[in-house]
């Protein structure tokens, strides 16, 4: 791997977008390789084991695409898998998701933050421990938003629907005193101005990606990775689903086109088609 060669980035679905957007922000000049494993979407509800496995073929396949450094861009596969991805691949630096605890219980004024995510991120090791580190003075309350990720997998960022289960969420919560919520899903930033309607000005939402996107710069330069030209890096997507469901999705959450190319599973390994 050289200095130019792509950071990879994957997540179930649209999600990792959210952390996509960030990274690109912060170091524009770094090409990049997303990944969407858009045919198991989602991963929240699925066994840890079936997770796992699917981010060791996914990191199997950027790794053969050249990516010098990958982003688990999902809270679920982060939960699952980081550890046993970094066993696996010891000469790769890799960058996860935790659920943004640590900053939401040093903020809070009242004592009382507010956690969304899946039900895989909740279960998950990564998660307890986070609570056991940062969250022993604070009262953490939790939800898992059934049906939020397919919501903003289709586009439906601010329907009827979408406004339901995050009130259904969030309004227990405010009557128990929340002053942060800590968005423990990569999905869950696209509907940040939703979440923000709901909770009002009292309650600050954190979103990790701008974080982890800075965890990236650190990586990069611990391991002299960071690419120094001045150009523009180029950005490739692909999909385990459907290339025009993805592209029009680019579309809408980031509002730039991008060509997105489909990719598939085969005996447990991702191919190209």
């Amino acid at each position: 791997m050289t200095n130019s060669s792509p950071i990879g980035l994957f997540d179930s679905g649209v999600g990792g977008l959210s952390v996509l957007k960030e990274v690109r922000k912060q170091f524009p000049n770094e090409s990049l390789i997303y990944f969407a494993d858009q045919f198991h979407v989602p991963y929240g509800s699925r066994p840890v084991d079936e997770v796992r496995a699917f981010a060791i073929g996914i990191t199997r396949y950027l790794r053969s695409k050249g990516a010098k450094l990958v982003v688990v861009a999902c809270n679920t596969a982060s939960a699952a898998a980081l550890f046993t991805l970094r066993k696996m691949f010891p000469d790769v630096p890799f960058v996860g998701m935790e659920p943004a605890v640590k900053p939401a219980a040093e903020e809070s004024q009242n004592g009382v933050v507010g956690v969304l995510a899946t039900p895989a991120t909740f279960q998950g090791a990564l998660y307890e421990s986070v609570l056991e580190r940062f969250a022993k003075d604070v009262t953490v309350l939790q939800d898992t938003c059934p049906g939020l990720v397919t919501q903003i997998e289709k586009g439906e960022l601010n329907t009827p629907k979408t406004r339901r289960i995050l009130e259904d969420a969030l309004k227990p919560m405010l009557a128990k005193g929340i002053d942060r919520v800590v968005l423990g899903c990569t999905h869950y930033p696209f509907v940040i101005p939703l979440i923000e309607e709901i909770v009002g000005n009292g309650v600050n939402v954190i979103d990790p990606a701008p974080a982890v996107a800075r965890q990236v710069g650190r990586l990069l330069e611990k391991h002299r990775l960071a690419n120094c030209r001045d150009s523009l890096g180029e950005v490739v997507y692909l999909t385990t689903g459907e290339p025009p469901i993805l592209e029009q999705l680019v579309s809408g959450l980031l509002g730039v086109k991008g060509e997105v190319r489909g990719v598939t599973w085969q005996g447990g390994c991702v191919i190209d088609l």
